[in-house]
């Protein structure tokens, strides 16, 4: 298993920025993808975006042209750059890391609430 712990959760206004970190255990070497998912009260849990080890990246329809995913191989951490923010975006934000032999490590996640 390879902890996870994300970071950056806090409150912002509808039209502001935020980074999430997810520091991953395990050297970037190891890993095959790391992704972000996020989930809202009532509402089930929804993949944001993902890199691979290639750095190809995915994103969902709702934050295409507003969120980049990134990451620091020396840090052993992805970063989720989220602009232009929307009420709908308020969640908690969870980091998973799937390793090369397709186990998968969650963090604990981390809120993010989008209110003026």
């Amino acid at each position: 298993q390879v902890q996870v712990v994300e970071s950056g959760g806090t409150l912002v206004q509808p039209g502001g920025s935020l980074r999430l970190s997810c520091a991953a255990s395990a050297s970037i070497l190891s890993i095959y993808a790391m992704d972000w998912y996020r989930q809202a009260p009532g509402k089930q849990r929804e993949l944001v975006a993902r890199i691979t080890a290639a750095g190809s990246t995915n994103y969902a329809d709702s934050v295409k042209g507003r969120f980049t995913i990134s990451r620091d191989n020396s840090k052993n951490t992805v970063y989720l750059q989220m602009n232009s923010l929307k009420p709908e975006d308020a969640a908690v934000y969870y980091c998973r890391v799937t390793e090369w032999n397709g186990r998968d490590s969650w963090g604990q996640g981390t809120q993010v609430t989008v209110s003026s």
